[in-house]
């Protein structure tokens, strides 16, 4: 076993090295069969038990022999729907992850009206998943079988496949998206990808858009080719035509967070991408202090810093002080008189915060760099603000007192 699986990392290994930029070429991929056990309790209820099992895809014709005996292959014959097609920019061995499951009709007993097609039948679909989420692609295997399975093929009537069987398939159907998961400011009009490919033409197809917020469910659109019946906006007729049923959002505002799905279905086969829509908007951050101010020696001054229009709410504001010349190679220190005010809402969903202190001037002061740090989720680094504290001495007065004058420079 180990030997087979070394002599197709070798076979993607070479492609790689000889210029396949998509999986069009590659005759195999690794995958993970979970399979599914169902016991009934003597009350009748249904527990599912999952096994996951080596597995994988076999790209091919009618009657080729495996190319791992040793797993079980699913060899996915000839068909218009090509699941490789749709992917690019995933090394096979380390970016794309390959499950397939059994596939339920949920008792929708309707022949598909593919070539080739039985009454016996059964399902299987296969998830293709791009590691870093680029891609989702749910694609459909029909498998027909030798010989009928008695009753419908469901969850309490599988067949069961030997490790080393192989099943001829053949891919009928594909949902397919590239924003999986989707993070996009305020004011924006995103568009959340879907597609899909059948088999055949005219196909009695429905295509479905709906958000889910906080455990309600909303239809945003739908649309029946056989009734031609449309509700809702934000997809294309023309594009559904071409196997595009991308969602493009109105303006987004914080309530238009959740988890949008795209469902695509023809009897019996419903497939469906859940794509989460995240709003993130980037704090603005600034100071209350001028680019020079002057202060007397044992004066005060409140310095504010200001974290503006952020969201979602997890901000981190800090303060803090390296003294004069860079402290010697020492860490800055954090300052531990910082006060902040409540978080404010604002209309639009976002949020405001402040951190301040009390500055104290003092010769010895003289030089130091303060500096506030703003940390967000949106922010790839830190936003940082800061000033220079510039402290002189002040000139002597009649009863011999002396005062200094107290510089803050701003620095961007």
């Amino acid at each position: 076993m180990r030997l087979n699986v070394n002599i197709f990392i070798c076979l993607f290994l070479c492609a790689e090295v000889s210029g396949i930029q998509s999986l069009e070429q590659v005759p195999w991929l690794p995958c993970m069969l979970v399979d599914e056990r169902t016991k009934f309790s003597d009350e009748g209820h249904a527990e599912t038990q999952y096994q996951h099992r080596d597995a994988g895809l076999q790209f091919g014709h009618p009657g080729d022999s495996a190319l791992n005996p040793n797993t079980i292959t699913f060899l996915v014959t000839g068909s218009k729907v090509d699941m490789r097609k749709y992917i690019e920019g995933a090394v096979v061995e380390h970016q794309l992850q390959c499950e397939i499951r059994r596939y339920s009709t949920e008792g929708i007993q309707v022949r598909w009206p593919g070539l080739g097609a039985q009454d016996h039948d059964i399902w299987f679909t296969c998830t293709l998943r791009h590691t870093n989420g680029l891609f989702v692609i749910t694609s459909f295997l029909r498998h027909t079988p030798a010989t009928p399975t008695p009753g419908q093929a469901d969850y309490r009537n599988w067949a069961a496949i030997a490790d080393r069987e192989m099943l001829t398939t053949s891919t009928v159907m594909l949902v397919f998206t590239r924003t999986p998961s989707v993070w996009v400011g305020l004011v924006k009009q995103p568009s959340l990808h879907c597609q899909f490919d059948v088999d055949h033409k005219e196909a009695n197809l429905t295509v479905e858009w709906s958000v889910q917020r906080r455990g309600e469910r909303t239809t945003l659109f739908s649309h029946s080719s056989r009734s031609g019946q449309r509700e809702g906006g934000g997809v294309e007729l023309k594009g559904i035509g071409r196997g595009d049923a991308s969602l493009t959002l109105p303006l987004t505002k914080q309530s238009s967070e959740g988890t949008y799905v795209c469902l695509v279905s023809v009897p019996p086969l419903f497939g469906s991408h859940d794509i989460t829509l995240h709003i993130m908007e980037a704090p603005r951050v600034s100071l209350n202090v001028d680019s020079i101010i002057s202060l007397v020696d044992t004066e005060k001054q409140k310095v504010v810093c200001e974290a503006e229009g952020y969201y979602p709410l997890d901000v981190e504001m800090e303060w803090f002080r390296e003294p004069s010349g860079g402290g010697g190679g020492l860490l800055p220190e954090k300052l531990d008189t910082v006060l902040y005010s409540s978080h404010r809402h604002h209309q639009d969903g976002t949020y405001s915060l402040s951190a301040f202190f009390l500055l104290h001037a003092s010769l010895h002061d003289s030089g130091s760099k303060y500096f506030c740090r703003v940390s967000h989720s949106s922010l790839r680094m830190p936003i940082r603000k800061s000033f220079t504290l510039i402290v002189t001495a002040r000139k002597a007065n009649k009863v011999g007192t002396s005062s200094y004058i107290t510089r803050v420079c701003v620095h961007y």
